[in-house]
């Protein structure tokens, strides 16, 4: 490990697809089970961290190390008419997380659908309000997809983590190895008891180097900050 001190280190960005960060560990370690989702969030700079320190450890001497520049978080947004309480919390998420310089948090408003009867009328509660369906994210694999190859392109930047499981990205990935400077490598969260549950994220042609992480790793990357009286009045 010496050896590797002593070369430069690659300065890297983190690209992290939130919601499938979060959402693919909390429904595979048992440290989540029993848990809401928001009671295992993740800070997306202590992941980072966790992340950067597992790559840095499994590196062969004479490979440099890692050291962290960037983190950039692409993430839904819940409505301020249709989700105000969610939607403030989700604010006061972003500015935590932003304190650190290294985090920028990207924001795109979820998409709402509300249920309708066999003529195709929205349904009304006894309020008179509208009845949700359903509320997805749109469009954030796009962003995580823009961001990857434009990162890989700076000057100021060696190396590119792609922090997701969305295959959806694979064709970013191609592209990003195709017209990029910097090296591209991808993480994968993983319990050895659970070995086939997860497939890690592939470019189409070439192998990358792919970071794993496991449970020990997910709850240290958990943000603590209690965000529960955010929002109420």
């Amino acid at each position: 490990m010496s050896e590797q001190r002593d070369r430069p280190d690659l300065h890297a960005t983190v690209v992290i697809d939130y919601q499938n960060v979060h959402l693919v560990a909390h429904n595979l370690f048992a440290a989540s089970r029993g848990l809401l989702q928001h009671e295992s969030l993740v800070d997306p700079l202590h992941f980072s961290n966790q992340l950067i320190q597992a790559r840095n450890r499994s590196q062969k001497d004479g490979f440099p190390l890692a050291s962290l520049r960037r983190v950039l978080v692409y993430r839904g947004q819940p409505s301020p008419a249709h989700d105000p309480v969610p939607h403030a919390r989700n604010q006061a998420q972003q500015a935590q997380w932003e304190r650190d310089a290294r985090v920028s948090v990207h924001h795109r408003q979820l998409k709402y659908r509300w249920r309708r009867d066999r003529m195709g009328a929205l349904i009304l509660d006894s309020s008179g309000n509208r009845v949700l369906e359903r509320k997805q994210e749109k469009g954030i694999d796009v962003l995580c997809a823009l961001a990857l190859v434009r990162e890989t392109q700076r000057d100021d930047t060696d190396l590119v983590i792609l922090a997701s499981h969305d295959t959806d990205l694979t064709p970013a990935l191609d592209e990003a190895l195709d017209l990029g400077r910097a090296v591209v490598e991808t993480f994968a969260w993983f319990d050895a008891t659970q070995p086939h549950r997860i497939t890690q994220l592939r470019p189409s042609t070439r192998r990358v180097w792919n970071t794993r992480l496991g449970e020990t790793e997910f709850v240290n990357a958990w943000d603590r900050t209690d965000y529960s009286k955010v929002g109420q009045s």
